[in-house]
């Protein structure tokens, strides 16, 4: 028997028999991990359990903490669902059923209008199909042969997918039990490995997207190994509606999406204190980093945007106008601007690296269904930033701008991890200089060091990237920050600075955000702190609840005492009774609510009561000033 060598994820060399399953292999090397792997990578491709291995090859099993094995689950998760379907609806058709970012779907062609109460009955044939534990078999078959099995099937959607296939394609099906799918795969080794599962929602869905097409039923679901995690994310949901920033920014009169502006948000004028908030902390923080601040033009002519490089590669995202006769571009991104700015001097080595940042009003053009409250709108500020450097500064400059992300984040309590994004299939420039400037990204994260992951052809089309992803309260992720390394644009904009040898010198390019779009990093910390801002960040910080009409008096004079200090405080002077005004103010979220009466009056102090803590008791009116200033000056992100 012929033996092949697998050198393992922590470098243990494993000789085992040719032709052995992956299943096999694992359970050589350890019980525990036998029952957790899902699927493995051989040679950085991921396959499945059951895939034979003749050749010598560096393998490493993954389990549901990988990326690859929660998607490999839930894409299984979507076949145990259409087979749940086509037993319980016999005359059903079969669309598509992929893994998505949080859980799979699965679209059918059926006259019967699926229902919630049919959703439980799905969900409780696919239990039944999952104690089977039917193992999840690859094999594949000629087109023709495909074509000729999905015909006789009547699965007309299925024909359609292998006929757009090339005519040598070989193509792979899936089984479990009775049920067969065409599919590239990977899956589990069996349907017994999806141990909780969910279905959680109904939706239409144009057959391949295009409303041409015939009007699927999709049916959306989660599903995990173990019914304390499905738990645990199910309650994240509710966590997550009763946080919703649009239900918040309604209630605490933040912000508004007018039907006059779909896509366009209005900020009312509580937002507009949070929104200031954030834009003066930025711009302390900018200045502490050595930046300057520049403001460029929302509309510029349509031959900066084909110099560029937006024109060809972004051109469906824009909006367009037309000046003396002439055709003009609303900006999607203010980097071009930057440049403009900088090529109005000329430059020396010496003034390197010069960064510019700016709250920048950017406009792109989304679909109508894609817009959601803050986080997807049509026009939002970018913060954006623009470093233009000497090739030696890359290193460092980048590990600032990390050290500044890093600053921002734990402010407001977000923990983060970060990606780095490589050439994407569509970019400007050759392998090359992609290879040195990705090359440069990496070096510096690995000499700061950060952990990161690699997300192969995500780049910007002009140069590799760093994303970092935020974790909220509820540990949800949300993509913010973002450092783009770029070669290209300062030789499509012919940028130059002289160097210490008199000669002339192409400068490197860094673009970064921290919030990324304003808007959205404030729709983000709604749903963080739940509508309870930090005091720093609070539209009202205190609000001062008189017990009567005869304490309003002294209530005024404490207002105009904290105003003095620029504390965002307010009266509440009607004639209600003290509870119902207690009771306002929590539902408002306001940090302190001060209650005034006689006794106030006589010793000068207030009855403080904080936000999440109940009543505090009494303090002096000078003492109570001191401690929110405190609060307002560290940024407390209590």
């Amino acid at each position: 028997m012929n033996k092949v060598q697998l050198t393992l994820k922590d470098g243990k060399v494993l000789e085992v028999n040719s032709g052995q399953s992956l299943l096999e292999v694992v359970e050589q090397i350890s019980r525990t991990l036998a029952k957790n792997a899902l699927v493995a990578k051989v040679n950085g491709q991921v396959v499945d359990l059951h895939y034979k291995v003749t050749s010598d090859a560096a393998v490493e099993f993954l389990t549901f903490e990988d990326e690859a094995g929660k998607y490999a689950l839930w894409h299984s998760s979507s076949h145990i669902l259409a087979q749940a379907v086509q037993r319980l609806f016999k005359t059903v058709k079969l669309g598509i059923g992929p893994a998505i970012a949080n859980g799979f779907y699965y679209d059918f062609d059926t006259d019967h209008t699926f229902t919630p109460e049919d959703l439980e009955k799905i969900e409780a044939e696919m239990q039944r199909i999952v104690k089977e534990d039917l193992p999840i078999i690859r094999r594949e078959i000629p087109r023709q042969q495909a074509i000729e099995m999905f015909s006789d099937m009547a699965e007309i959607y299925k024909v359609e997918l292998i006929k757009d296939l090339p005519d040598e394609a070989v193509i792979s099906l899936y089984g479990q039990g009775e049920f067969v799918d065409l599919c590239a795969g990977p899956h589990v080794p069996s349907t017994g490995k999806v141990k909780a599962i969910k279905l959680q929602s109904l939706a239409g869905a144009y057959w391949r997207g295009s409303e041409k097409n015939k009007m699927l039923q999709r049916i959306y679901g989660v599903s995990f190994e173990k019914k304390t995690q499905l738990d645990e994310y199910l309650h994240m949901l509710e966590e997550a509606a009763r946080r919703d920033h649009r239900k918040l920014g309604r209630e605490l009169n933040l912000f508004s999406i007018q039907e006059e502006g779909p896509g366009f948000p209005f900020f009312h004028p509580n937002g507009m204190v949070i929104r200031n908030e954030l834009e003066n902390f930025w711009r302390e923080l900018h200045v502490k980093f050595g930046y300057k601040e520049i403001k460029t033009p929302i509309i510029l002519h349509q031959k900066l945007w084909q110099q560029s490089g937006h024109w060809d590669h972004y051109r469906d995202n824009m909006y367009f106008t037309k000046i003396d006769e002439e055709d003009y571009a609303v900006k999607p991104m203010n980097c071009p601007g930057g440049i403009l700015v900088y090529r109005t001097e000329h430059h020396s080595y010496r003034d390197l690296p010069l960064r510019t940042c700016e709250l920048g009003l950017v406009h792109r053009h989304e679909l109508s269904g894609a817009l959601h409250g803050l986080m997807r709108v049509r026009s939002f500020t970018q913060d954006d930033a623009h470093i233009f450097m000497l090739p030696a500064q890359i290193k460092d400059e980048i590990q600032g701008v990390i050290h500044l992300f890093d600053t921002v984040y734990k402010v407001f309590g977000l923990s983060y991890h970060a990606e780095l994004s490589t050439k994407p299939e569509k970019a400007m420039g050759s392998d090359e200089v992609w290879e040195v400037a990705t090359k440069a990204l990496r070096d510096a994260m690995e000499d700061y060091g950060m952990t990161y992951k690699v997300n192969e052809g995500d780049g910007a089309f002009y140069g590799p990237k760093i994303d970092f992803h935020l974790r909220d309260s509820i540990g949800r992720t949300w993509q913010c920050g973002t450092i783009q390394l770029d070669m290209l644009m300062p030789e499509k904009f012919d940028l130059t600075y002289v160097g210490d040898d008199g000669e002339k010198h192409r400068p490197v390019m860094i673009h970064r955000v921290a919030y990324g779009s304003l808007e959205r990093f404030i729709g983000i910390l709604i749903e963080h702190y739940a509508g309870a801002f930090p005091v720093w960040l609070a539209p009202v910080q205190v609000k001062i609840l008189p017990i009567t009409d005869r304490h309003v008096e002294y209530a005024d004079k404490i207002a105009a005492q904290m105003l003095q200090q620029k504390i965002r405080v307010e009266v509440d002077g009607r004639s209600e009774k003290i509870g119902y005004k207690i009771r306002e103010g929590q539902m408002q979220k306001v940090p302190y609510l001060l209650v005034v009466g006689d006794k106030e009056v006589e010793s000068n102090s207030v009855a403080v009561r904080q936000r999440g803590k109940g009543d505090l008791g009494s303090q002096a009116v000078d003492m109570f000033i001191s401690k929110v200033i405190s609060e307002i000056d560290s940024k407390s992100n209590e």
